[in-house]
């Protein structure tokens, strides 16, 4: 069976509270007994709240749709306690960092003095050294100037 565009325009739309109707007069309530043990469905937050004439459909869906936004919302505040907790761990271990830094340029500058003390001591032992082999020599060559005493 094929349908035209002729048969479609001639259906009277619906209105949504005749669509409700139809629905609920196809799909019948469950009563109390047999139904399932329902969610727990978290109270509509407090920033909406319904208007009139709207129907329960209307309503039900912006309930569902708001809720799902705050759960959102909900999950993008924890993230933010969440972020809050990673910064503090930042900022400790960035003092962390500043203290070792103080001891690594400490032990830095204690090098650079050692440095400096060894530098100071070698060269004066090769000063020293430089000044015994000139005395040496001189002492040498003094040796050598002496003339041979006859014995």
């Amino acid at each position: 069976m094929t349908i035209s565009h002729d048969t479609i325009d001639s259906v009277p739309p619906l209105s949504p509270d005749k669509l409700e109707h139809e629905i609920s007069r196809i799909i019948p309530r469950r009563n109390a007994q047999n139904a399932r043990p329902q969610q727990q469905i978290p109270p509509m937050p407090d920033y909406v709240e319904h208007r009139e004439g709207v129907s329960q459909v209307g309503s039900l869906s912006a309930e569902a749709v708001v809720r799902e936004y705050e759960a959102a919302a909900k999950e993008m505040e924890a993230m933010g306690t969440e972020l809050i907790d990673a910064a503090r761990k930042c900022e400790t271990m960035t003092a962390e960092v500043h203290k070792t830094m103080a001891l690594v340029q400490a032990t830095a500058t204690a090098y650079r003095e050692d440095a400096k003390k060894m530098f100071t001591r070698i060269e004066e032992c090769a000063l020293l050294s430089e000044h015994v082999r000139k005395t040496c020599e001189e002492m040498r060559n003094r040796i050598a100037a002496v003339p041979n005493l006859p014995e």
